[in-house]
């Protein structure tokens, strides 16, 4: 019996740690800031555990019987947490108040299952070796949840259905324990008939996880859904509606193909035309392709870094043959060298190299993994990599809806030492998107565009560097590492705009 029960705490203690793993993950996909999102259910999911654990004191009979049926509790609500999750992520009003809750009562339970534990073995160790014992077994379960969960889990199989199987995890220690232990219960009957209609339950749930996963996703955006994959660093999905393929990264959209190209002649070309002959460029973020096609245009071109997270996007959009028909094969071009690391930290490696066109296309700095790319620290080592003729432009969210957070990204990369000269565009499925070029010498703006461009000419240039005065320069604090100061001016500009 003690081992039996001790395995289970191995269970519950995994169990556990992946479901508050998995509360975070789809917190900061659907809400962003996963910083914010992993504090507060850390903490939420702890002071669960704490209620859960006073709330055992008042447990005096049939403690195993308890016990059983905790555990069930646990694998069929844990085990079901994601999926609910994702399905009602846009039917309810708070969100937030859903999440906690869910995760309050899977804490709770777990929270109540340590303290029966102890007292059900009390009688069979001596008090030091039934602790030690029983948060051996708990800790250990803990380190394996923390290694599988990124390395095994998220990539293979996806929040909804490792939150499933774990929920049979969980079902089947408990089924285990009734069956071994059939002699210490009454009514061993109804926990086993709870333990199966469970089971059942959570098994329906993992074979049909995709197509839960689909009406989840079908409901939150409009067109059919081409693709979807979760990776380690983000949840992909691909939607077609008519002509229109747009791409979202945890549910935020990156371009729509019937007007990215607006975004990519603004982003790439007032630097590439304004520079004589570059011939060395490099591509921070842009997996997509679509920024690298609008360099590829330039004959002087010779070779091109890609530097993009996550090996997923630079694979799909070279593999796939409508997205490579968006980017006309670019990622597939001699001229490319791909490297898919962090941009932080292979910056430090690449000093010494030196670019002549620097295209920064990262997402929004909506979380503080992101924010480090544009805060003080990733500038100065970017000016590390480029010569005094050099130019660099960063994607730098929107100037009318989120005017500190623009500001923000200039005022830093003053701040860091650049000449900027920071512009806007108007691009229908964003609304009006804000630029900002920097330069170890004052820009000057080019005299002639390529002539196969479809949006940007010498008219349409000179007016993007014209603000008015609801989008004009104001005073911000500097993003620093140790102060993200840009995650939140995002955060709470954006989301006057239920964009989150």
């Amino acid at each position: 019996m003690a081992l039996l029960l001790f395995i289970s705490v191995f269970v519950i203690a995994t169990c556990g740690l992946i479901y508050e793993l998995i509360a975070g993950t789809l917190a900061s996909y659907l809400l962003g800031d996963s910083i914010t999102q992993f504090s507060t259910i850390i903490g939420c999911y702890l002071f669960a555990m704490g209620i859960g654990s006073w709330f055992s004191r008042y447990a005096e009979r049939n403690l195993l019987n308890l016990f059983i049926r905790v555990e069930i509790l646990v694998g069929l609500i844990g085990g079901s947490s994601a999926a609910l999750l994702f399905l009602l992520f846009d039917h309810v009003y708070s969100f937030r108040l859903l999440l906690y809750f869910v995760v309050g009562v899977i804490g709770i339970l777990v929270g109540i299952e340590i303290p029966l534990l102890l007292r059900i073995l009390k009688d069979r160790f001596e008090f030091k070796d039934l602790v030690s014992k029983v948060f051996t077994f708990d800790y250990i379960g803990a380190l394996f949840a923390s290694i599988v969960f990124p390395l095994v889990l998220v990539p293979h199989l996806g929040l909804v259905k490792s939150s499933f199987m774990f929920g049979i995890l969980n079902v089947l220690v408990a089924i285990w324990l009734i069956y071994a232990l059939k002699k210490d219960f009454k009514h061993a009957y109804l926990n086993q008939a709870f333990a199966i209609i469970s089971l059942i339950f959570l098994m329906l749930g993992f074979c049909y996880s995709e197509k839960i996963m689909s009406i989840s996703e079908s409901s939150a955006y409009s067109g059919s859904i081409i693709f979807s994959e979760s990776t380690p660093y983000q949840r992909i999905i691909i939607t077609k509606q008519k002509d229109d393929l747009r791409l979202f990264l945890n549910s935020n959209l990156q371009f729509s193909s019937l007007d990215e190209y607006r975004y990519h002649e603004a982003l790439v070309h007032p630097v590439m035309s304004a520079l004589k002959n570059p011939k060395n460029i490099l591509i921070i973020g842009g997996g997509d392709g679509l920024a690298l096609r609008e360099i590829l245009k330039y004959p002087s071109v010779e070779k091109v870094t890609l530097v993009d997270l996550d090996p997923a996007m630079t694979r799909l959009f070279s593999s796939n043959q409508i997205l490579t028909n968006l980017n006309q094969n670019a990622l597939l071009s001699k001229k490319l060298t791909v490297i898919n690391r962090d941009a932080f930290l292979w910056l430090k490696e690449a000093q010494g190299s030196t670019f002549d066109a620097l295209i920064i296309d990262v997402p929004d700095p909506s979380n503080f993994s992101v924010g480090k790319l544009y805060s003080i620290s990733f500038f100065k080592q970017l000016k590390n990599i480029m010569s005094r003729d050099s130019l660099a432009v960063v994607q730098s969210t929107s100037p009318l809806v989120a005017r500190k957070s623009f500001w923000c990204v200039n005022n830093t990369l003053n701040a860091a030492g650049f000449y900027t000269a920071p512009y806007h565009t108007f691009v229908p499925s964003f609304g009006e998107w804000g630029f900002v070029i920097a330069s170890i010498k004052p820009y000057i703006a080019p005299q002639k565009y390529p002539a196969n461009l479809r949006y940007i000419s010498l008219e349409t240039s000179n007016q993007m560097f014209h603000f008015a005065s609801d989008m004009s320069q104001i005073s911000t604090k500097i993003q620093r590492l140790d102060d993200q100061v840009l995650v939140r001016y995002f955060d709470e500009e954006w989301s006057k705009y239920l964009i989150y």
